[in-house]
């Protein structure tokens, strides 16, 4: 079975998405939001409501966030390669060896 790429999945994606309205990345942008915000609830209900962790639940809210940000990404005429790669590439410019909490603390950006 073919893996799927980021690129992939944005053009699979990008056939259920709704350019109508006046502002799409504005759609897509309170997609996302909205999207994360079930994420986050899903763990506040895990750690402060006592509820069990539905793994597979919040997998699909992950996809959800994920659709969003291809849609974003798409509206911005970029590829999500394109936004995991800068993404990648600043990460390693913050944290050259890594993650640490003394270049947290004492970042410039």
């Amino acid at each position: 079975m073919k893996r799927m790429t980021l690129n992939d999945f944005q053009a699979a994606s990008a056939r259920t998405w709704n350019e109508g309205g006046t502002d799409p990345l504005q759609n897509a942008a309170l997609g996302l939001v909205g999207e994360a915000g079930e994420v986050a609830d899903e763990v506040k209900k895990i750690r402060y409501h006592g509820h069990p962790m539905d793994r597979d639940k919040i997998i699909k809210e992950l996809g959800d966030v994920l659709y969003y940000v291809a849609m974003a990404a798409l509206e911005l005429e970029c590829s999500l390669d394109t936004v995991a790669k800068r993404n990648v590439d600043k990460l390693k410019s913050r944290y050259p060896d890594g993650f640490s909490f003394e270049r947290s603390m004492n970042r410039n950006e």
